[in-house]
């Protein structure tokens, strides 16, 4: 293999439309650390509102083994905006990862479909769910194992309400600290962390304002526009298909909850242990939703969960 990234690099691929009513292409953004070279994949895919430098502590202790790929989902980060803000959709972001995989796989010179491991934070996790009904032939990428960080095809309507009360709002702040003490307020599930760590966590969420007076949001407020036409019925009708896509997993998985989480609760990850492929479950005490897989002790059991 080639010399590995001990900081990741900041790449693009290009993707189609998000409709037939916003064809124009997008670029989605991802970072890479490792040795772009190297066949072991691990893909990390962030929440709702976040982006790929998320998972800074996790692909640092993993990218001595795998290259590990950490995409901006389309609308975050440094991808691009959609013209369309109904395209803000799950299936559109699997359709995304279908052309990231296809690239990869054309990266490392794979003469037939690789495995790959997935951690899917939240709606990183619902993501990685979409993408497992895609064809290998068509993604040209198969999981080997599965890590889903506190989701389930069961989401409390009442969490779902609480995100969307922020989710989107205009914001400013003056100084990144500022940024970083508001991000914390709707946050605090995320569990303990030092104010280091935690500013740390919010710097890449912010980016400079278009007057260039202050810090805004490093995402598009539409992406709250289809998320907030759920309604707790439309919720219903995606449980049960979420829940066949989950029975349907033929790979090894891991499932993450915060003890106090109110999006994934005790009794549909005890289910998620039962069917399907009957997911490993570890809870983390004092988290809500969801961990951040920042604390060593987070890290490793994702780590020995994947290189067991």
């Amino acid at each position: 293999m080639n010399h590995v990234q001990t900081e990741p690099t900041l790449q693009y691929v290009t993707c189609p439309g998000a409709s037939r009513t916003d064809p124009q292409t997008h670029r989605m953004a991802y970072w890479q650390w490792g040795d772009p070279t190297n066949p072991r994949i691990l893909i990390c895919v962030h929440g709702l509102s976040r982006q790929g430098r998320d998972f800074d502590a996790l692909a640092g202790a993993l990218s001595d083994t795998y290259q590990v790929i950490c995409p901006d989902v389309v609308g975050r980060g440094h991808s691009d905006w959609l013209a369309e803000p109904a395209g803000y959709q799950v299936f559109t972001y699997a359709s995304d990862m279908v052309v990231l995989l296809q690239h990869l796989r054309q990266q490392v010179g794979a003469a037939s479909p690789m495995d790959i491991d997935w951690v899917g934070t939240s709606m990183g996790g619902l993501i990685g769910l979409a993408l497992s009904t895609v064809p290998t032939e068509v993604t040209g990428a198969r999981y080997r194992r599965l890590v889903l960080n506190d989701v389930g095809p069961r989401l409390r309507h009442e969490a779902l309400v609480r995100i969307g009360d922020y989710l989107g709002q205009p914001m400013r702040f003056d100084t990144e600290q500022q940024a970083a003490d508001y991000l914390w307020s709707i946050s605090t599930g995320f569990g303990p962390h030092t104010p280091a760590q935690w500013l740390a966590l919010s710097r890449p969420l912010l980016r400079p304002a278009p007057d260039g007076a202050g810090f805004v949001l490093h995402y598009d407020p539409a992406i709250a526009a289809p998320f907030k036409t759920m309604s707790a019925d439309s919720a219903a009708s995606g449980e049960a298909m979420l829940w066949q896509v989950y029975d349907a997993l033929r790979c090894e998985t891991l499932l993450l909850r915060g003890a106090q989480s109110d999006l994934l609760d005790a009794e549909t990850a005890d289910a998620m242990t039962a069917r399907g492929p009957k997911a490993r479950l570890v809870a983390f005490e004092g988290v809500g939703h969801a961990p951040t897989l920042i604390a060593p002790d987070q890290i490793a059991v994702v780590k020995d969960f994947l290189l067991a």
